[in-house]
């Protein structure tokens, strides 16, 4: 299975190295911008990463991670990821014992280079084996889908998002080439996927389910494989993901609020000592109520500065109160989302603002300063609303769209992450080209075929040249 997976055949090779020098110089980029920085070692690693690392609203965790091992991910989110770096934070560790170095950089833009590269390739494979398409027009779109800002971002960033992406187009070409011979994923490889795609981010766990259901058919809802594929799998992760919080995360929160209400007792009893000196003649129940006073008023002092803060300016109302429900955002405009975020910003930088983090200072909508990007945007959607109608009879396409659809739901619906929205789009935007692959498939005749391709080629130097030239000045110049 593995060589199946992994081994590159002839007509992908070039394609495969072409992708492998872009990707190995996009990381260039970032280890040259912060090697002098991040090579050091020292006792705080999250404080320095965290301090020194800003682009857009990605985490810099995975360099944590490897420099020195903890499960610094949010558990829920991210159950397993933190156990996938074990294996690099060893091998960073003897490295550092032998060169006082701190290689985690340089190791990270590895795990990112393998997962972008097999990306790559694996979207190739969709369009080429799945879809149906040429070997020319696969790597136009391939070009395409790797011009857009945060998928070229999320290939030389230390967050998840790439290897999300990686596991996503894994999935999508193993339910493809099963679909295609008549077969469905069985009970193994749904489990090994699952473990996975949710390890890494488990939301997304969900939609290993989703493929599976539109592999399987009626066959999904066996009881043998909803017990042994769907729930119990469920389940552990959801037991091992508890589990881990009650080890590491639980007892430094414990420790961070213990140390939250020392802080507390010290300020309080340093206004009490304010107040006597104030106050030396007053009664006990005078200076207890003087010193109430001074603590509200400073409450509320600390409610108006945070109250002003992007964090919070940024942050929409939700639709209701809960553990959860709290995430939601029912009142940011879902169309000036959509038009400047979800298929602007993941797509073209934008000048203002750029690569800015919306919880720090830069506004949820930002506009473009040039009529002509809403132009390329508008083009690229009716492309993919076209080509949605063109494979609407294909079951793999719904198999793809149902792992946007479902990101769209929480997103776009709930709200959940809305403001950076971009952010995630390694998730879901891989849709673009494949039911673009479709209009391709479905074109009426060679001559239109060639000038569409022509025109997606074109599109995509744009993007490229657009994108890289101000992720560049973000980098070196700004």
């Amino acid at each position: 299975m593995l060589k199946y997976i992994f081994k590159i055949k002839r007509e992908e090779r070039l394609t495969a190295f072409v992708a492998l020098l872009a990707f190995v110089a996009l990381n260039a980029m970032t280890v040259v911008r912060y090697w002098n920085v991040f090579s050091v070692q020292t006792t705080n690693y999250r404080s320095l990463f965290v301090k020194h690392f800003h682009v857009s609203g990605f985490d810099p965790l995975t360099y944590q991670v490897i420099s020195e091992w903890f499960p610094a991910y949010n558990i829920y989110r991210h159950p397993l990821l933190a156990f996938f770096m074990w294996p690099l934070s060893m091998i960073n560790k003897g490295l550092m014992a032998l060169t006082g170095t701190n290689f985690a950089i340089i190791l990270t833009a590895l795990v990112l280079i393998f997962c972008a590269t097999y990306s790559v390739v694996f979207l190739f494979r969709i369009l080429r084996e799945v879809v149906g398409i040429g070997r020319r027009q696969a790597n136009v779109l391939c070009l395409l889908y790797f011009s857009f800002s945060f998928i070229i971002l999320s290939a030389m960033v230390p967050d998840h998002f790439v290897m999300s992406q990686y596991c996503l187009l894994l999935t999508l070409w193993i339910a493809g080439d099963k679909l295609g011979k008549g077969s469905a994923l069985n009970m193994w490889q749904t489990i090994g996927l699952f473990i996975l795609t949710a390890g890494v981010s488990l939301n997304n766990g969900l939609k290993i389910f989703l493929a599976a259901l539109f592999t399987r058919g009626k066959r999904f809802f066996r009881p043998a494989y909803l017990l042994l594929a769907i729930i119990l799998p469920a389940c552990l992760i959801w037991a091992f993901a508890r589990w881990e919080y009650a080890t590491w995360e639980a007892p430094q929160y414990r420790a961070r609020q213990a140390k939250k209400e020392q802080i507390h007792a010290q300020k309080v009893a340093k206004i009490k000592q304010d107040v006597i000196a104030e106050m030396p003649d007053a009664d006990s129940a005078k200076i207890a109520a003087e010193v109430n006073k001074v603590i509200r008023q400073r409450a509320i002092a600390k409610y108006r500065h945070d109250h002003k803060q992007a964090w919070n300016v940024n942050k929409g109302k939700p639709f209701m109160k809960g553990e959860f429900m709290q995430w939601t955002d029912a009142t940011t405009s879902r169309w000036d989302v959509g038009v400047e975020n979800l298929f602007g910003e993941s797509i073209m930088l934008h000048e203002n603002y750029l690569l800015a983090d919306v919880l720090v200072k830069r506004p949820v909508i930002v506009r473009y300063q040039n009529w002509f990007n809403y132009i390329v945007e508008a083009f690229l959607v009716t492309l993919f609303i076209i080509g949605v109608w063109c494979g609407r009879k294909s079951r793999f396409l719904w198999v793809a769209m149902s792992f946007f659809l479902m990101d769209m739901a929480l997103h776009m619906g709930l709200g959940f992450g809305i403001n950076e929205i971009y952010i995630m789009s390694p998730h879901y935007l891989f849709v673009i080209p494949i039911a673009i692959g479709y209009l391709i498939h479905n074109a009426e005749c060679r001559i239109h075929n060639s000038r569409l391709t022509l025109a997606l080629g074109l599109l995509a130097l744009y993007l490229l040249i657009w994108n890289i030239t101000l992720i560049t000045e973000y980098l070196f110049i700004l």
